[in-house]
C-alpha cells in the first residue's frame, strides 16, 4: 500500500466488487447483528470473515449466516483476542484462503466492571489486551502484510468519553480506542484508508448486562440497530463521514 497508489473516491462511481469484510467479536451482539447487516446491505462485500472465541454461540452464528446468505463467503475464524498473538492466526487463515482485509471491524470487548480498590493488574491487562491493543494490531498486521485495506472501523463506546464509578478499567480502555483511532486516521489517510471510530450508548447486550445487570434490555438501544450504522459507514456514502468519534444512540 504505497502513497502513489491513492485512488480518488467519487460518490456516484461504480462500486468495486469482491471485497472482503474481517469483524472480530462476531459471535453475538453488535458482532452478530453488524454480520448479518454487511451480509444483507453491501453487495461489494462478497465474503466476511468473523473472528471469535470458539464457542458453541459461535457455531451457532456461522451457521445461522451461511443459511441465510448463501451467495456469500462465510469464514469462521476462531481467535481469541485477549492474547494480541492470536492476530497472526486471523492473518495466516486470510492468507491461506487469498483473501485481502479490504475491512476491519475491530469490535472485540470485554470488562469486569470493579471499584478502583478492587480492580487486579491481571484484569486490567486482560481489558487492555482485548479492547486496544489486539484492535490495533488487526489494523498493523494489515499494513504490514500489504493488505488492500479501505476501511478501518473502531467500536469504542460513550464510556469511553465519561468516567463512570465502577467501569475504570473499560472506560479507560475505550478512552485510548477512540484517540488511538485519531492517530490512526490522520497516519492512514495519506494512503486513501478511511478510520472511523464510533461509540455506542447503551445497547442490549451481554457485555451490557456485565455493566448494567439490573437495567431493563427492551428500553434501550438493539445491537441491530449499530449493525445498520456499521454496515452505512461501509458504503460509499459512508465514507463522507468525517468525524473525531460517532456517538451512535438513541
Amino acid at each position: 500500500m504505497r502513497a502513489d497508489e491513492v485512488t480518488e473516491v467519487i460518490v456516484g462511481s461504480e462500486t468495486k466488487l469482491g471485497k472482503t469484510a474481517v469483524l472480530t467479536g462476531a459471535s453475538r451482539g453488535i458482532g452478530k447483528a453488524a454480520a448479518n447487516r454487511i451480509l444483507s446491505q453491501r453487495a461489494d462485500y462478497e465474503a466476511i470473515v468473523l473472528v471469535a472465541r470458539d464457542s458453541a454461540y459461535f457455531n451457532a452464528t456461522v451457521e445461522e449466516l451461511r443459511k441465510a446468505y448463501p451467495h456469500k463467503s462465510v469464514h469462521k475464524c476462531p481467535a481469541d483476542l485477549s492474547d494480541p498473538a492470536s492476530v497472526d492466526t486471523v492473518y495466516a487463515y486470510l492468507a491461506e484462503h487469498d483473501l485481502e482485509a479490504n475491512a476491519i471491524i475491530n469490535n472485540a470487548g470485554y470488562t469486569n466492571p470493579k471499584s478502583i480498590n478492587a480492580v487486579k493488574i491481571g484484569d486490567f491487562e486482560h481489558t487492555l489486551r482485548t479492547n486496544l491493543i489486539s484492535p490495533f494490531r488487526m489494523v498493523q498486521a494489515a499494513i504490514e502484510a500489504d493488505h488492500e485495506l479501505e476501511l478501518v472501523i473502531n467500536v469504542a463506546s460513550t464510556a469511553g468519553m465519561n468516567g463512570r464509578a465502577g467501569w475504570l478499567t473499560y472506560s479507560a480502555s475505550k478512552a485510548a480506542v477512540i484517540n488511538m483511532s485519531e492517530v490512526m486516521r490522520e497516519e492512514l489517510s495519506p494512503y486513501d484508508v478511511n478510520v472511523v471510530c464510533i461509540s455506542p450508548g447503551r445497547c442490549a447486550t451481554d457485555l451490557r448486562k456485565t455493566l448494567a445487570p439490573d437495567e431493563d434490555p427492551k428500553t434501550i438501544m438493539q445491537p441491530s440497530q449499530v449493525g445498520d450504522i456499521i454496515a452505512f459507514l461501509m458504503s460509499p456514502e459512508g465514507r463522507l463521514i468525517d468525524s473525531k468519534n460517532i456517538v451512535v444512540r438513541t
